[in-house]
């Protein structure tokens, strides 16, 4: 299974900021809409990352006064992004090796979705679950 089936089943907008917004701005956007993490964007293209980890990041290092810093100045900027016709698999493994729990979606450098671990996760374990039914009446109709 690629990201793009993942992708399939999602309705609405990605939540993202840009470089430019305060942090307070994008910490408004991570408390309301309760994600973890937001695309940095310049038009399409992803130029970032801006997560609960960069909060925390700069209240341990800069004290309150972070809120009134640009995004640019804190987001993580070596974004890690995968393609649609990424496997599953294969993003769940990157992730798990770079330890990192969201990553953008792009194509032709534009940026198509936005995936958490916990996407992955439930399609693992939705598939997992579906083959053990699957053998459970294949076992009960012999």
């Amino acid at each position: 299974m690629t990201i793009q089936v993942i992708l399939q089943g999602r309705e609405g907008p990605i939540f993202s900021c840009t470089a430019d917004q305060t942090v307070a701005d994008a910490v408004a956007i991570l408390a309301e809409k309760r994600i973890g993490a937001l695309p940095v964007l310049d038009g399409d293209q992803v130029v970032g990352i801006f997560s609960e980890r960069d909060v925390l990041h700069c209240i341990q290092n800069v004290g309150p006064a972070f809120m009134e810093k640009r995004v640019a100045e804190v987001m993580t900027a070596d974004v890690i992004s995968v393609e649609l016709q990424k496997s599953a698999i294969g993003a769940l493994s990157l992730m798990t090796k770079r330890r990192i729990r969201h990553l953008p979606v792009v194509e032709n450098d534009r940026l198509v979705g936005f995936i958490s671990i916990g996407d992955l996760v439930k399609y693992r374990i939705d598939k997992i679950e579906g083959e053990a039914a699957a053998m459970r009446d294949y076992i009960q109709s012999a």
